[in-house]
């Protein structure tokens, strides 16, 4: 049997093992590559799920408005509208109780300054909502410090 070994040998040419280590060198490498970048990758993401998990996201709060009711600009339709605001903190909720009074003069007189052809479309109630975030959102006093309410959701919206 030694002399089959030897023959087979002797037939092949002497660096064909020198390529062939040279393949299987590489290709441990590339392995070894792609398992380390597998490895950091899943550590990152695991270290950011666990930040994630120990920094909760903070529940929005609500504040439901009374009912608006306002005659709209150069027509005899009305609107009527019901509105909840959204803030990222129940101090922003209490500033907004406090100045109640302000806020409903604020958005009455903004109500009462639109057509009831603008507010029907789609766009016109988008646009109503950001002019009524902007509204809100300035100060109440004069140096004050601006409202952080997110976001106004119509819960009612009328037009006779």
């Amino acid at each position: 049997m030694t002399e089959e070994n030897e023959a087979a040998e002797a037939a092949s040419p002497p660096g064909s093992k020198k390529k062939l280590f040279i393949i299987l060198g590489v290709l441990v490498a590339l392995l070894a590559a792609g398992g380390a970048a597998t490895w950091f990758a899943m550590g990152r993401s695991s270290e950011a799920t666990e930040h994630a998990e120990e920094t909760p996201a903070k529940p929005p709060v609500y504040l439901a408005l009374e009912t608006f009711t306002v005659n709209l600009h150069d027509s005899e339709q009305f609107l009527q509208v019901d509105l909840t605001l959204q803030a990222t903190e129940p101090a922003e909720v209490d500033t907004i109780k406090l100045h109640m009074p302000r806020v409903r003069s604020r958005l009455l007189t903004l109500l009462a300054s639109k057509d009831a052809e603008e507010l029907l479309a789609p766009e016109g109630k988008d646009k109503l909502a950001k002019d009524i975030l902007a509204e809100i959102n300035k100060p109440f006093e004069p140096k004050g410090s601006p409202q952080k309410i997110v976001d106004v959701l119509f819960t009612s919206f009328v037009i006779q």
